[in-house]
């Protein structure tokens, strides 16, 4: 069933949105219809929907008999329909025929993170196409909310984030960054491509290629080491890069998980995967019994043979390189939490 774009652009804060956020969130929605009496939600649902209505008329009833009506089109039908979780009213179809529209509440949310929207939203009658970002910077960020890690960001700190972000211009050879410099930021690549080399007495490895929307640089601001690889660019491209400060506090912090040991006890026995990132010689030597061994220099390329079904827990000596393996998973959309003092606490 078509969704009207008519209608859908005068529900509030749907109206607040930029033309091209509001056009990708009504690709992404589902209009569903349904017959006088039918049930739209239940009191106690925890959906992660929000709904709106289109067209007909709904009763709103609450588990002590509170009836409210909302008509398509009215001032309370121009809002959500029950939005607080667990909804509190159940909602169903009193006119012959109801049509609602739904989306996920998160994706609304960072879309109206990412448009530096006007607090003072329109009016339906005055409703206006508001043009966004030029579709070059519309594409980039469209592609980096729908990243596993900015999925899992608050709103506000979308929203911190890209107003944070400083766009850089770069050729093909240039060495964005250099082993052994201090870190001092973080990189996400709007056009081009980079390689990731390890320098050594032959030459240099090389451990990974990297396109548009992946990062790097992540390591030596968690850590707060040095670099320990050379990234270059393998083509003219654009980067986006964003200072060790914000980074800690806009990417790292909502990202990574800490637990303890009792916990990890009660995880692993609950069906959670233990990995430790040491070098091999050292997790035969005292590595958790029942864990396996990705050392921190594999797992980018280990990364396609993980269960993203799973649940896992990343450990080291310290928590410093587990950390920034954490990290790593987190941004590719696992499920992950660290040890924190990694082994060194278990052993205090």
């Amino acid at each position: 069933m078509d969704l009207d774009l008519n209608k859908f652009r005068t529900l509030i804060p749907v109206n607040a949105l930029y033309e091209d956020n509001l056009l990708y969130l009504a690709e992404q929605a589902h209009v569903e219809r349904y017959l006088q009496g039918e049930q739209v939600f239940s009191i106690g649902d925890n959906d992660p929907d929000t709904i709106f209505l289109m067209s007909g008329e709904i009763c709103l009833t609450s588990a002590e008999g509170e009836e409210i009506r909302v008509s398509a089109g009215s001032d309370r039908g121009l809002h959500a329909l029950a939005s607080r979780k667990p909804r509190r009213y159940k909602g169903e179809a009193v006119s012959q025929s109801v049509t609602v529209v739904r989306f996920k509440s998160s994706l609304l949310d960072r879309l109206l993170a990412w448009g530096h929207f006007s607090p003072e939203f329109t009016t339906p009658a005055d409703a206006v196409k508001r043009e966004g970002p030029n579709a070059e910077e519309s594409e980039w960020m469209m592609s980096m909310l729908q990243t596993s890690a900015f999925t899992r960001l608050p709103a506000a700190n979308i929203q911190s984030l890209f107003a944070q972000m400083e766009e850089i211009s770069a050729k093909a050879g240039d060495l964005i960054i250099k082993a052994g410099d201090p870190g001092d930021y973080y990189y996400v690549i709007k056009q081009g491509r980079c390689q990731v080399t390890l320098p050594s007495d032959t030459g240099e490895v090389i451990l990974a290629e990297l396109g548009p929307c992946s990062s790097f640089g992540e390591e030596a601001l968690i850590t707060d080491a040095v670099r320990n690889a050379n990234v270059s660019m393998m083509s003219n491209g654009k980067l986006m890069r964003l200072a060790k400060e914000d980074f800690l506090a806009l990417l790292e912090a909502p990202l990574l998980q800490w637990i303890d040991y009792p916990t990890l006890i009660k995880m692993a026995a609950e069906g959670a995967i233990r990995i430790d990132v040491r070098f091999r010689r050292e997790f035969e030597h005292n590595g958790i019994r029942g864990s396996i061994n990705i050392p921190q220099n594999q797992l980018r390329a280990a990364i396609p043979e993980l269960d993203r079904r799973k649940k896992y827990i990343v450990y080291c000596d310290s928590g410093q390189r587990s950390a920034t393996c954490a990290f790593l998973l987190s941004q590719e959309g696992f499920d992950v939490d660290v040890l924190e003092g990694g082994l060194s606490a278990i052993r205090s």
